[in-house]
């Protein structure tokens, strides 16, 4: 499931500091453990200490080493095939809408076969019971 995204013309601190502050709005994300990637914004000392007074535990990918985080990837990867590169979007608002569009589908209409055969909201909600 994507709890929390963000969109920004830069990708730095900033955007992850958003991110993070997103997603500690929408769960107890307290003992959380949050894979990220080498990225300068994952190592600067503003993310980390934003990290630790959630209680949040960041873990970092090996170096050159995008297996570390395929499930990201893959998600990345999908998100442009199927809606980005398909779509001409003209203005930042039309981009906005597309992931809006992506972000909800996947997470309310995606089966995914290693949730067995759930979408992720429904997952999350049959652990939860």
């Amino acid at each position: 499931e994507i709890v929390a995204w963000q969109l920004s013309k830069r990708n730095d601190v900033q955007l992850v500091l958003d991110t993070v502050e997103q997603w500690t709005q929408r769960r107890d994300v307290s003992e959380a453990v949050l894979h990220l990637d080498q990225g300068f914004q994952y190592t600067s000392q503003a993310y980390n200490t934003r990290l630790e007074e959630f209680g949040v535990k960041g873990s970092h990918s090996r170096k050159a080493t995008c297996l570390d985080n395929a499930c990201i990837e893959s998600f990345f990867s999908h998100l442009k095939t199927e809606k980005l590169y398909l779509n001409q979007c003209n203005s930042e608002a039309e981009i906005r809408q597309a992931v809006e569009d992506y972000m909800y589908n996947y997470n309310y209409r995606r089966f995914q076969a290693k949730l067995k055969q759930r979408e992720p909201i429904e997952y999350r909600c049959a652990l939860a019971a």
